[in-house]
C-alpha cells in the first residue's frame, strides 16, 4: 500500500522538531514491511484548533484526493483534526477514494461505515472540547498574570530585557529611550529603522528593524513598567520602567492618530516646512533648479493647484541650511534656551496636552466638513495646514516636558551634537532642527547681490 504519514505538534518551543520525530517513529512501527511510505507530511509548530493554514495537511488531502495514496497513518486522530469542519472534509475524501486510516493511539478509523464515522466524529468532538477548555484555562492564566503585573513568559525575548522578561538590558534601554524621543519629536519610523540598522543594532532575534516591529515595541506598556491585557493597561508591572508613562501614552496617541502624516518627506532638504515667505506667509517648498541645484521656493498655483504662494521667493538650499544649523548650535548653548526649557517643563505640560487633544478634534471636524461638502478642497487645504503646524508644536512641547525632545537632550551640549551631525541622516537632523526652530522668515533679496545675505532671514525659536 502507498502510505502517507501525517505528524503535527502545536508548540515546538525548542525548535528541534523532536515531537514530530517521535510521532513519525511510532507511526512507522505499525506499517507493514511491504507498505511504501510515499511521504511524511510534517506540520511542525502548527495548531489545528485555531484554523490557521497547515500546508502539509492541505498537501496530504490533495495527494489523497488525486489518488496518490492508499492509506493515511497518524499518531492520534487529534493530530489530523481538532475542528469538525475539517473532519467532515477529511471523511469526504476518504470515502470517495476508499482510503484506509490508522492511528497509533486509537487504532483503525473505518470511515466507510456509519459506526466508524460516528466514532471519528465523537473523537473529534472530544478533541474540540479539550482544545476549547485548554484555551479557557490559558486565557484565565494570562489574565491573572496581567492583573498581578507579572510577565506571561515564553515567546521571543522582549527588546530591552533579558530572557526572564524582567531584568533590564541597559545597552538596549538606551536605544529604546533614544527611539522614543526621536519619534515623539517628529521623526519617521522609516528613518529611525534605517539608522538603527546602519549602526548594527539588531532585534531580539538578530534581524533588521522594520517599521511594524519598531512601532509595536515602542507602544508596548511594558517599557514604562506597566502590564497590559488585550491592549488595555491593567496593572503596574513587577519589572522597572525604561521610559516614562507619559511617553508611553504619548507614543500610543501618536500611532493611533488617523490624521498622522505618513507621507514621505523630501529627501535631502533639512528645512522642509520651516521656511516662510514674508510677503504671503506661505511655506517654501523643496524644488530643485533646472541645473539640479537644491532650492526652496514660494510656489504659486500655476504649476500645482496645491500651492497658493506669491512665487516671489527662491533661495539656494545649502547656504540657508548651513546658516540655520550654525544658529541652532549657538542657541543650544545659550542661557535663553535653558531658561525657556525650564519654563516649558514646569508650567506648559498640561496646556500642551490640551492643545494636542483640541487640535486633533478640530482636524476631525474639518475632515467631516469636507466629507459633507460644506467646504471645498482649497478651503480644506488652507485650514488644515495651520492646524497641523499647531499640532506639531504642541506635540514637541509635550515631548520636551517628558524629557524626550532633542531640544532638551542637547541643551548645553551643542559640541557633542556638532561632532555627530555629519554622520546623521537628513531625517534625524531635521528632527533636531525642528525641535529648536519654530520657523525661518525669508525676506526679499537685495537686487544685484549675488552672495548669501544673512539679513534676509529671521530665525524664530520654539524656546
Amino acid at each position: 500500500m502507498r502510505v502517507g504519514i501525517y505528524v503535527r505538534i502545536s508548540k515546538d518551543r525548542g525548535g528541534g522538531g523532536l515531537g514530530v520525530d517521535r510521532q513519525e517513529g511510532d507511526c512507522r512501527q505499525i506499517i507493514a514491511d511491504t507498505d511504501d511510505v510515499v511521504e511524511v507530511y510534517v506540520d511542525n509548530d502548527r495548531d489545528a484548533y485555531s484554523g490557521k493554514p497547515r500546508p502539509a495537511y492541505r498537501r496530504l488531502l490533495a495527494d489523497a484526493d488525486a489518488g496518490s495514496l492508499d492509506a493515511i497513518v497518524a499518531w492520534h486522530p487529534d493530530r489530523l483534526h481538532r475542528r469538525p469542519v475539517e473532519l467532515e472534509e477529511f471523511i469526504d475524501v476518504v470515502e470517495r477514494r476508499g482510503l484506509a486510516v490508522q492511528t497509533v493511539r486509537a487504532g483503525n478509523l473505518d470511515l466507510a461505515t456509519p459506526a466508524g464515522r460516528m466514532v471519528a466524529r465523537q473523537l473529534g468532538a472530544v478533541a474540540r472540547y479539550e482544545s476549547e477548555h485548554k484555551a479557557d484555562r490559558q486565557r484565565a492564566k494570562h489574565r491573572q498574570l496581567a492583573l498581578a503585573g507579572r510577565s506571561p513568559g515564553g515567546g521571543t525575548r522582549p527588546f530591552g530585557f533579558d530572557d526572564d522578561g524582567v531584568t533590564v538590558r541597559e545597552d538596549e534601554a538606551v536605544v529604546i529611550r533614544e527611539a522614543a524621543g526621536r519619534m515623539l519629536a517628529g521623526e519617521s519610523l522609516r528613518s529611525v529603522c534605517a539608522d538603527l540598522n546602519e549602526r548594527g543594532v539588531a532585534t531580539p532575534t538578530g534581524g533588521r528593524w522594520q517599521s511594524t516591529p519598531l512601532r509595536r515595541m515602542l507602544t508596548a506598556a511594558r517599557l514604562s513598567g506597566q502590564r497590559e491585557y488585550r491592549g488595555e493597561i491593567v496593572a503596574d508591572a513587577v519589572w522597572p520602567a525604561i521610559i516614562s508613562r507619559e511617553q508611553t501614552a504619548a507614543l500610543r496617541r501618536l500611532f493611533a492618530d488617523p490624521a498622522r502624516d505618513k507621507r514621505r518627506s523630501a529627501r535631502g532638504y533639512l528645512l522642509k516646512g520651516l521656511l516662510r515667505c514674508t510677503d504671503c506667509d506661505s511655506v517654501l517648498v523643496a524644488r530643485p533648479r533646472s541645473d539640479g541645484a537644491r532650492c526652496y521656493v514660494c510656489a504659486n498655483g500655476r504649476l500645482d493647484a496645491r500651492y497658493g504662494g506669491c512665487g516671489k521667493r527662491r533661495v539656494l538650499a545649502e547656504p540657508i541650511e548651513l546658516f540655520v544649523a550654525e544658529a541652532m548650535f549657538a542657541r543650544l548653548d545659550s542661557d535663553a534656551l535653558r531658561d525657556a526649557l525650564a519654563a516649558a517643563a514646569g508650567t506648559a505640560g498640561d496646556d500642551a496636552q490640551r492643545r494636542v487633544d483640541n487640535t486633533l478634534l478640530r482636524l476631525d471636524e474639518l475632515a467631516a466638513a469636507y466629507a459633507q461638502e460644506q467646504i471645498t478642497m482649497r478651503e480644506w487645504l488652507a485650514a488644515r495646514e495651520p492646524l497641523e503646524q499647531a499640532l506639531e508644536r504642541a506635540r514637541r512641547d509635550l515631548a520636551v516636558r517628558a524629557g524626550a525632545g532633542p531640544a532638551g537632550e542637547f541643551a548645553g551640549r551643542a559640541g557633542a551634537l556638532r561632532e555627530a551631525w555629519d554622520g546623521w541622516t537628513v531625517d534625524r537632523r531635521r528632527t533636531v532642527v525642528a525641535s529648536v526652530v519654530e520657523r525661518v522668515n525669508v525676506g526679499t533679496g537685495r537686487r544685484g547681490l549675488n552672495r548669501f545675505d544673512p539679513g534676509r532671514f529671521e530665525v524664530v525659536w520654539r524656546f
